[in-house]
């Protein structure tokens, strides 16, 4: 089901809703990553709300369903994506199903922008999927030349340039990203705190330090966008949490290869998918026994 809710300033976001037939043991938002549109999540989504969790996938300001005129136009910024449209699709989400367990899927930006929603804690876990400290210094070797190259010449040229972020052609998926959420998004991956670059100027890295639930965090093995190193980075974000690293290697769930997004591509329904559910299961069933 489509939906329009607002976020917390009330800019007005797209989601869909997919709900269980039966009983909702947990309600669970899916935090998209950089320039994906919410329509790439709805089989996950799916999948979920077979098992008992009502999941809401939107589109940040600016991408997909949310953007308003032009994209060179849009004046979305990174951290109003967290600040804004991630915890309005959370206070969304818990109005529509109140009493009922709140988590998060964060996908790569998803999980990294957690931090900065004003009440973190309405959640009670978070499974990051890819998702990392952009920080170039977390890379090694041609990995860390690339990063470097994208945050301080290629990304701030490109969106200089052209008046947004021509993501779609450099990936060949995605959406274009607008001009203010792509040079921020650089300027954070030159700097080692990233995010609490931002988040430290605002507010003493705000709900970074004061989340206490559980976060479980899968990095794989092939993922040359969130390697080990990236995704331990994130994990110290959030210092009060419960936290764990999952090292995912293809071949263990009998693939040749993951990458970044592949964890969301419906071969993994019974590998990687039956895993994550059950977590999410555990972790609403765990609150709601509290």
């Amino acid at each position: 089901m489509d939906v329009i809710f607002p976020a917390l300033d009330h800019l007005p976001l797209a989601g869909t809703l997919s709900e269980p037939q039966g009983t909702v043991h947990g309600a669970v938002v899916i935090g998209s990553a950089m320039g994906v549109p919410r329509a790439f999540y709805g089989a996950f989504a799916e999948y979920l709300a077979e098992g008992g969790l009502a999941t809401l996938r939107f589109d940040y300001r600016g991408i997909g369903g949310s953007l308003r005129g032009s994209v060179r136009e849009s004046d979305a910024t990174m951290h109003a994506w967290g600040e804004q449209d991630l915890a309005g699709a959370l206070r969304f989400l818990r109005d529509r199903h109140p009493g009922i367990p709140l988590l998060l899927v964060g996908h790569s930006a998803g999980g990294q922008l957690f931090g900065l929603v004003p009440e973190p804690n309405q959640v009670r876990a978070v499974l990051a999927v890819g998702a990392q400290s952009g920080y170039w210094g977390n890379w090694r070797g041609a990995g860390r030349l690339r990063m470097l190259f994208y945050w301080k010449v290629l990304f701030p040229a490109l969106t200089h340039a052209l008046g947004y972020l021509p993501l779609r052609s450099l990936t060949g998926g995605g959406d274009d990203v607008p001009p203010c959420v792509a040079l921020e998004w650089a300027s954070w991956g030159r700097d080692p705190d990233y995010v609490l670059s931002y988040a430290r100027r605002k507010d003493g890295a705000r709900g970074y330090a004061r989340f206490t639930g559980s976060l479980r965090a899968l990095a794989m093995a092939d993922d040359p966008y969130a390697p080990r190193a990236a995704v331990q980075a994130m994990l110290a974000f959030y210092p009060a949490a419960s936290r764990e690293l999952l090292y995912v290697e293809p071949t263990s769930v009998g693939a040749r290869s993951i990458g970044h997004f592949g964890f969301f591509q419906r071969r993994f329904r019974d590998t990687l998918w039956s895993d994550a559910r059950s977590w999410l299961l555990s972790q609403a069933s765990s609150q709601a026994a509290a």
